[in-house]
């Protein structure tokens, strides 16, 4: 199991990213990401460019709901150098704007709608998405399994783990326990994204450091259940 750690909180990038960014480094954190809102585009490519000094994988997340402002935000990803993209599902455009095509491209299963973002649709919905997305050619899905609305979130990550073969699938949002990183694991997920609950110490509520709560979500990766 994998850890993502997401410089935002609310569903936007937190506006001091770039100094906690420093921070999260220090932490052992390898896999880094942050939104498509809430800083500017420069903010965003500096965000990128030190993450990939690093040595870590960058990931931003989609979370416009117009399709002009969902090809804008495809357009920063592609321009500012981030590894992976996540969300969005209109798997046309993001070949279309993104160099790699989609190759490094994680699209929303399901029905996605507002912001905060929230879930809608059934199991039988995640399968299908999550099936012609590996047929398209997609690295795997971002499923925010968490934020369901119609469908029990588990039922939803088994649902995707037995469409995806090989393919990635990465659990997104109200992710705020080892108990939730746990069942995920067992119920085929390969990575999980935390942001608020890391920020609002939510995930470790008996600590208080920043870096406390980070340590503690990698200790849940490497304590969680292997998927066979």
């Amino acid at each position: 199991m994998e850890f993502i750690l997401m410089l935002t909180r609310q569903d936007q990038t937190i506006q001091d990213a770039r100094q906690v960014l420093d921070m999260a480094v220090e932490t052992g954190v390898r896999r880094i990401g942050f939104k498509d809102v809430g800083a500017s585009r420069h903010e965003l490519r500096a965000l990128a460019e030190t993450i990939r000094e690093a040595g870590a994988t960058s990931y931003m997340e989609v979370v416009s709901t117009t399709s002009d402002r969902v090809r804008q935000s495809l357009a920063t990803a592609q321009e500012i150098g981030v590894d992976c993209v996540l969300g969005g599902q209109d798997l046309d455009l993001a070949r279309d704007v993104l160099d790699g095509g989609l190759a490094g491209y994680y699209p929303f299963p399901g029905k996605p709608h507002g912001h905060p973002t929230a879930l809608g649709g059934a199991p039988e919905d995640v399968a299908r998405d999550c099936r012609a997305y590996v047929e398209a050619g997609c690295a795997g899905v971002d499923l925010l399994a968490f934020r369901a609305t119609d469908a029990d979130p588990l039922e939803l990550v088994r649902a995707a783990r037995a469409s995806l073969a090989d393919r990635e699938l990465i659990v997104a949002g109200s992710i705020a326990s080892i108990e939730r990183i746990s069942a995920l694991a067992e119920a085929g997920a390969d990575a999980f994204t935390i942001g608020s609950a890391i920020f609002n110490g939510s995930f470790s509520p008996t600590k208080g450091s920043f870096f406390s709560q980070v340590q503690d979500a990698l200790e849940a990766c490497a304590n969680a259940p292997r998927r066979a």
